[in-house]
């Protein structure tokens, strides 16, 4: 028999950073009858594979998810390989365009890659909710519509503002709480873990649960996390997202240039550390706070390894005014060169650095931008540098290395 901590202390650890459970006295029920009979509680957590990065905004209902396994339960996973093709309305203000089975195969593998690095994939039961969808005929799927009413998917606060504004609200989208909600009676759930907009959903799971003869999952919802602006939520869309499989020093940098507003926030969501920890580090330095935000980030996905080396990274870079030990290359063809010259403008686009030439132009005129071990800045955005192979050249906190190729 599996033997759990003290409830009060497991309740401590789960109910941080938590936005709404409904109920505690029932998560607290469940964990008292798990404590008891060694059983541990099954908590689903489902993602449909829309895209391929991962990032943050992600992982904070995954981390509470990797807390319930290191309680010792067990984690199931859905990948909505069939939801993904209806498109989850949630929060959103319009119809979300489903995907094709081939993207979402592609998708699904990709994204597994990453969320192991937050949840513990070996241990817990992966399951694509096509294999019972798969299997479903046209007379289970009438029995399934007939579990809820138009008024009560109408109901909703997204779909409601859709009503308001007469944007259209397309059938295939009624039907995806119905599909997330069964996937809680197939698999058997005891708490569902989800976005602050996913409780509509989570609630028409706990329905279908009972109907079905099951006991009612606990639904756990997590706040949406702010991206790096420290106003919208992070998404790739908007990319304003630090990605889980992104580079070191790429999560490390984007943590940096996050508003002094949103640190507590990324500190209780994205960390372990306690709120007495958090609380002291913010009486602190911001720039001294964020970099300790940033290192925490880093030491998940990439150990105290990569912490190390970012942070020596760092330090010369913007604290030494040298430049790191890896610098990036990117390539310039020699026809690009005139005369040993280039001008800046195109070097900038050509590099990376900046996505149009009025971006890269407003670099120059704040003085962002300089060139080689002299950090030359150009005169202004019409002049031109001179180009060597290797030559290093920096944006903001951005660099590179020149490579010439003929």
């Amino acid at each position: 028999m599996a033997e759990f901590a003290p409830v009060d202390d497991q309740l401590a650890i789960l109910l941080r950073g938590a936005a709404q459970v409904e109920t505690v006295g029932e998560l607290k029920g469940k964990l008292e009858k798990s404590r008891a009979t060694g059983q541990p509680l099954r908590v689903k957590y489902g993602i449909d594979p829309t895209g391929f990065d991962v990032h943050l905004g992600h992982t904070v209902p995954l981390r509470k998810l990797r807390q319930f396994q290191e309680l010792g339960h067990t984690a199931v996973l859905i990948i909505g390989t069939a939801t993904a093709q209806v498109g989850d309305p949630s929060g959103r203000d319009s119809s979300r365009s489903g995907l094709t089975e081939e993207q979402i195969a592609k998708n699904a593998e990709s994204y597994l890659v990453q969320i192991a690095r937050v949840v513990d994939v070996s241990k817990a039961e992966v399951r694509p909710n096509r294999e019972w969808f798969g299997k479903f005929g046209f007379n289970a799927m009438l029995q399934l519509l007939a579990k809820t009413t138009v008024q009560q998917i109408l109901a909703r606060e997204d779909f409601a503002n859709r009503v308001k504004s007469g944007t259209a609200i397309y059938l295939h989208e009624c039907l995806y709480p119905l599909m997330q909600g069964w996937d809680s009676v197939e698999i058997r759930s005891d708490v569902e873990l989800g976005g602050t907009e996913q409780l509509f959903n989570l609630m028409v799971g706990r329905d279908l649960q009972k109907d079905a003869g099951q006991a009612a999952q606990v639904p756990m919802t997590l706040p949406i996390l702010r991206g790096l602006d420290g106003e919208k939520k992070m998404g790739k869309s908007l990319g304003n997202y630090i990605g889980v499989g992104e580079a070191p020093m790429e999560q490390f940098g984007k943590t940096m240039r996050i508003p002094d507003g949103l640190m507590r926030e990324w500190f209780t969501l994205l960390t372990d550390l306690s709120d007495g920890e958090i609380a002291a580090i913010l009486t602190g330095k911001p720039n001294e706070a964020k970099k300790r935000l940033g290192a925490e980030i880093v030491k998940w996905f990439h150990g105290e390894a990569g912490v190390s080396a970012v942070l020596a990274d760092w330090k010369k870079q913007f604290e030494d005014h040298g430049d790191p030990d890896a610098i990036p290359e990117v390539t310039i063809p020699s026809t690009d060169i005139v005369e040993g010259m280039m001008g800046v403008l195109k070097l900038i686009v050509a590099a990376g650095l900046a996505k149009s030439n009025s971006e890269a132009r407003k670099k120059v005129e704040e003085g962002a931008f300089n060139t080689g071990p002299d950090r030359t800045k150009p005169a202004d955005y019409k002049a031109s540098v001179p180009i060597t192979d290797g030559l290093v050249i920096r944006l903001g906190r951005k660099i590179v290395r020149v490579r010439v190729t003929s």
